[in-house]
């Protein structure tokens, strides 16, 4: 019984061990889990040098081509189209004849007034050179004439009047000389003040007359001139037909589109761009036009910043001007312009993606990679930026390298693994190299009869060996 109770203890005192061993073993597992939970994190990223470079403000816009010259051309009056000289894509130059209206009433009306102003005309010759040196003429006479028969009524009464004194006259005789000498006194002063008023304003006065007949003759004429003149419809430009709405016996109104002129050698592109863009712009700045379906761009210049705001958009509408003539390029579609404001020379420049915006909202930072393998931040102060770069005007320096990516939301202090980018032109050759090497050995026939071999002998071999074994077993 003593020695059954003893074997029992010991049996106790065994169990117990193990158990104690067991915990001891979890206790010390759980210890490392803990600890390698509490290891501090670290991040994957990857890193670009800040580079000296130069960078360029880039506004960019869409926008829709116009030519710089165009012209509807509307005829003055209505009538029905008689002829028409050109069609669409006609090249034209200013001046040149475009269509016809009928005419035949306006050209009758024109020819009628020709005529009256023809008559006025010569009326108005005789009256200069004939009709008034004649009326003149004859006033003189008639002034002459009257002064001698003055004169001699004036001697005859004087004489008469020496003979009465002396006796040798009855008084009759006298008074009827008196007579004679008021009526001559009275016609040699008309025909005197008759000579002066002609000389002085008739002969004015019938010039102007004649004159106002003439004028108003010829600008009845210029009146019938010009209508018939409205009748030939004109280029006003040098261009190419782009609308001919029309046809010859179409009925033409008034004020009413006829023909469309447009000069395309000289085309722009009109975009409305934010004023805060637009003030970093002025007229010759570089720009590029790129046209849809077109690899290269095509080179221009800002032509135009408008002086005034939009009311509509409350933008800036900007021309820019294609430098040469090019066939892609025509009126009404729309292009993506890419002015250029102002370029920074040897600027310290970093991916854009690389910047990020503090959380407070009180500027920028960036995150380099420092040689303690922890990402540090540095508050930084932007200038240029375009579409994939940012300059650093202060915070970094050129050859810092900047986290481009795994740094957002990265604290300061972080652990940090720089990773090498992939080359994915490498990772495809080899990739492509592996590809032919199966293929090769998939297609080569003596390649596979050694492989198929090589896999008999193993086997074989291994079947001789195997058999020993078991012998030896």
């Amino acid at each position: 019984m003593k020695i059954k109770s003893s074997c029992g203890t010991l049996k106790f005192f065994r169990h117990a061990a193990m158990t104690a061993g067991i915990a001891l073993v979890f206790g010390f597992a759980w210890g490392c889990a803990k600890e390698e939970k509490e290891k501090e994190p670290e991040v994957s990223v990857q890193t670009t040098p800040a580079e000296k470079e130069d960078i360029s403000q880039i506004v960019n816009a869409e926008a829709v081509i116009f030519p710089l010259q165009q012209a509807t051309v509307a005829p003055k009056i209505t009538s029905t189209i008689k002829q028409f000289l050109v069609q669409r894509a006609s090249k034209v130059r200013k001046g040149q004849l475009l269509a016809v209206l009928e005419n035949a009433d306006l050209s009758a009306a024109a020819e009628s007034s020709r005529g009256d102003f023809e008559q006025a005309e010569a009326a108005y010759t005789t009256t200069v050179t004939s009709s008034l040196p004649q009326q003149i003429q004859k006033a003189q006479l008639d002034a002459d004439s009257a002064k001698s028969a003055f004169e001699a009524a004036e001697k005859v009464y004087n004489s008469r009047k020496d003979l009465f004194q002396q006796g040798a006259l009855p008084r009759r005789e006298l008074d009827a000389a008196e007579v004679a000498l008021v009526a001559a006194r009275s016609q040699n002063e008309q025909a005197q003040k008759q000579l002066a008023d002609l000389q002085r304003v008739g002969k004015e006065q019938a010039l102007k007359s004649a004159q106002g007949t003439r004028l108003s003759a010829e600008g009845k004429y210029r009146g019938a001139a010009a209508q018939l003149s409205y009748s030939e419809i004109k280029s006003p430009i040098d261009g190419v037909i782009t609308d001919r709405p029309l046809n010859v016996g179409d009925l033409a109104m008034a004020n009413q589109p006829l023909l469309t002129v447009m000069n395309i050698s000289r085309l722009i592109a009109k975009g409305h761009i934010p004023q805060s863009e637009a003030a970093q712009l002025k007229v010759g700045n570089p720009a590029q036009l790129k046209v849809p379906g077109m690899d290269d761009p095509i080179e221009g210049k800002v032509t135009l910043v408008s002086p005034a705001l939009d009311p509509g958009s409350t933008t800036i509408e900007v021309w820019v001007e294609a430098k040469k003539a090019n066939p892609n390029l025509r009126p009404g579609i729309t292009v993506q312009v890419a002015m250029t404001a102002k370029t920074v020379k040897e600027a310290v420049v970093v991916p854009a993606a690389a910047v990020y915006k503090n959380p407070e909202g009180n500027g920028n930072y960036v995150l380099v990679a420092g040689t303690d393998d922890k990402a540090h931040v540095k508050p930084v102060q932007v200038g240029i930026r375009n579409g994939e770069d940012a300059q650093i005007a202060s915070g970094i320096n050129a050859g810092d390298p900047v986290i481009t990516s795994g740094g957002y939301a990265v604290p300061d202090g972080t652990k940090i693994k720089v990773e090498k980018p992939e080359a994915p032109e490498k990772a495809e050759g080899d990739k492509a190299g592996a590809d032919k090497a199966d293929k090769k050995g998939a297609d080569d026939p003596d390649d596979k009869d050694k492989k198929d071999s090589g896999e008999k002998k193993d086997v074989k071999k291994g079947g001789a060996a195997a058999k020993p074994e078991k012998e030896k077993e």
